[in-house]
């Protein structure tokens, strides 16, 4: 069970790492962001524009299936949604503004918030990014504090973060179950775009991940398959494998990028 998040800052609190998009994280008070809250942006999702690669919650998979691979990655095999197949490019994003025809993953959704580990006090920390452009003390539309009080716009985002803290745990559960299980085998994506001149360049690597071997799957025993059926894993699986159709969505989107920058 995920650890109940705290909301109090003081001189015991001990938040340790970084995360990506968060520029200066900081733990959320009243008395230090009192005034504070959000406005709206122009482009509101530029955070995240040079990201190809988002982590991702088992409960996601089903939902994000549709909209680009899910891959998983490293030695903890980290689920990752792949968003763009050129280094600091996200395919999703265009001037600051997401395609909302596909999937947001939650770990981008919960921005300018995060839960941040007090590990001297063991517990949670609510932070906010205090240099995230959403973010001003000067008559925000949306505020952190009502009076001495979280808002409650703040409650619904502390209730967010703990709803993805408990899916990010629960599918860690998961990948180890399936590495017991010997369920991943290692894959590679390779691209080939263009020249300038419009002739074929080069084949490039572009990834190296693991994916779930459907084969081993459909082998495990009977009593294995039915818990993971109950335990929603089965569905996980499969929503995995359905995601890998679309790397060509994402190799076609990116050839149609490089031939507009060759034109401009």
């Amino acid at each position: 069970m995920a650890k109940k998040p705290e909301t109090k800052a003081d001189s015991s609190v001990g938040v340790t790492g970084n995360v990506m998009f968060y520029k200066n994280p900081q733990p959320l008070s009243l008395e230090a962001h009192k005034s504070f809250g959000v406005k709206p942006v122009a482009k509101p999702f530029e955070f995240m524009a040079d990201q190809h690669f988002l982590p991702m919650t088992a409960p996601e998979f089903g939902a994000a299936a549709a909209s680009f691979p899910i891959i998983f990655a490293g030695e903890n095999r980290l689920p990752l949604a792949v968003m763009g197949i050129r280094q600091n490019e996200n395919l999703f994003v265009t001037d600051g503004q997401y395609n909302q025809d596909f999937y947001m993953p939650a770990f981008a959704r919960r921005f300018p918030f995060v839960l941040a580990a007090d590990q001297a006090n063991d517990r949670f920390v609510v932070c906010v990014d205090t240099d995230a452009e959403c973010v001003t003390d000067k008559k925000p539309t949306q505020s952190f504090f009502d009076k001495d009080e979280t808002s409650a716009f703040t409650k619904e985002a502390f209730q967010f973060l703990q709803n993805y803290e408990r899916d990010r745990q629960a599918t860690s559960v998961m990948i180890e179950d399936f590495k017991k299980a010997d369920l991943f085998e290692q894959k590679e994506m390779n691209f080939r775009g263009q020249n300038p001149d419009g002739s074929e360049a080069p084949v490039q690597k572009i990834a190296d991940y693991f994916a779930i071997s459907e084969e081993r799957l459909k082998n495990l025993p009977a009593e294995t398959l039915k818990e993971y059926s109950d335990r929603g894993y089965l569905a996980v699986a499969y929503a995995h494998l359905v995601s890998l159709g679309n790397w060509q969505r994402l190799v076609n989107i990116t050839l149609r990028r490089s031939r507009d920058e060759a034109s401009a």
